[in-house]
């Protein structure tokens, strides 16, 4: 996209700079509803656990699944940024409107639109950011984006909790606020963002299918592990109940995402760096052992002081994890299948999200939240374990995405 000699932004290209100012206004909006909205849904609405796992899970399900075809179409026009204007036009446009609901299922359809918004402009997002680098430095690119994509998610719920300490208990009037940073992403994404040249376009024909054709076969034994892993791995809404279930003040609940946040963003750029130097499985393996031992802390702990500490390396599980899986993923494909590659990764890995958040809210709901988290944490270790076995028994792959 850019050549090496283009202009550099705090160390990053103006691309990828720019991607992150973006991301960092609409995760800034989308942050300031997400750890109160469980709390919106049961303490306002009165909606049971399990249905919060239903309405999560089609949320997550619809963004992933929807990534498949936006990647798909990517590589087809040759274009990043018109999807991504479509995204996360129609995302943060509609996010608002959660001020104006009264039942569960007025929730559902807006969780539904948002998430269509994220899924359409996901996929092209990261192909863009993988066409902009160079393997040697693609960690960094995308550990900088989760940085700035987190940031904005560190400021969302502070900005959350300032309106609720003045306002108790008047979620509606942050939903409403939301829309500021939202409409901020959109301007700068259309007048900052220039996608200098068109990629080069694929030839394949027909509507996208899920599946593996002419697709290197770590990355579909990595795609898979991943699968399994989110099958486990369900909804933050659970996290943030359980926050509340052993007796947090809802007012604090945000400031324990935002100390998660930050904790995410601090790391995010140091681990993309570490798997551009030691590799990128390594890194994702030691992600998923951290998921699987915090997880089994959320069904064990009686205080509140314990889900500040879980929440702080939470944010270690994602800094290891998300940035990281794209970068490997961007590692195993050529150039012109990484929109369809990730579309597929994300679409296989959704699928697994809708009874990711049904299972947890069922076992929750049944049996308690020990047997919700403990069963995730048993995912978790499961594809760790597998994770690794492949690793050594892989052969032929580059020492810098191994």
């Amino acid at each position: 996209m850019e050549s090496g000699k283009s202009k550099k932004i705090f160390g990053v290209t103006s691309i990828i700079f720019w991607v992150g100012v973006v991301s960092l206004l609409t995760d800034l909006s989308s942050e300031m509803i997400v750890p109160i909205l469980p709390l919106f849904l049961t303490g306002v609405l009165h909606t049971q656990i399990g249905t919060i796992g239903i309405i999560e899970g089609i949320a997550e399900s619809t963004a992933s699944i929807l990534k498949l075809f936006s990647g798909w179409l990517s590589d087809r026009l040759g274009k990043r940024k018109p999807l991504m204007l479509a995204g996360y036009g129609f995302s943060n446009l509609i996010k608002p409107f959660f001020a104006l609901t009264t039942s569960g299922w007025q929730v559902l359809l807006i969780r539904f639109g948002e998430r269509f918004g994220k899924g359409v402009r996901g996929a092209p997002r990261d192909a863009l950011i993988a066409d902009a680098t160079t393997n040697e430095n693609r960690g960094k690119a995308f550990g900088f984006h989760r940085s700035m994509d987190t940031l904005g998610a560190a400021i969302g719920p502070l900005v959350a909790y300032l309106i609720l300490a003045s306002h108790k208990g008047h979620y509606r009037m942050v939903f409403w606020v939301s829309a500021i940073p939202g409409i901020l992403a959109v301007i700068v994404l259309i007048f900052f963002l220039k996608e200098k040249q068109s990629i080069e376009k694929t030839v394949q024909r027909g509507m996208p299918k899920i599946g593996f054709k002419n697709m290197d076969r770590t990355f579909i034994s990595f795609t898979l592990i991943s699968a399994l892993f989110a099958l486990g791995n369900s909804s933050d809404a659970f996290l943030i109940l359980q926050a509340k279930n052993v007796g947090m003040n809802e007012m604090f609940i945000p400031l324990a995402y935002l100390v998660f946040n930050l904790t995410y963003v601090f790391f995010s750029m140091p681990a993309g760096v570490l798997s551009d130097r030691i590799g990128r499985k390594p890194v994702i393996i030691g992600g998923y052992v951290i998921f699987a031992l915090i997880y089994l802390g959320f069904g064990l702990v009686k205080h509140s002081v314990g889900i500040w500490v879980l929440f702080i390396f939470y944010g270690l599980y994602y800094a290891a994890t998300e940035g990281i899986q794209k970068a490997y993923v961007a590692d195993l494909v050529p150039t012109g299948k990484r929109g369809t590659a990730m579309g597929t990764f994300n679409a296989i890995t959704g699928i697994a999200a809708l009874p990711a958040s049904i299972l947890t809210g069922f076992l929750w709901q049944s049996f308690g939240p020990l047997a919700a988290f403990g069963t995730s944490s048993a995912f978790a270790l499961l594809s760790a374990i597998l994770l690794f076995i492949f690793s050594k028994l892989g052969k032929g792959e580059k020492r810098s995405v191994l």
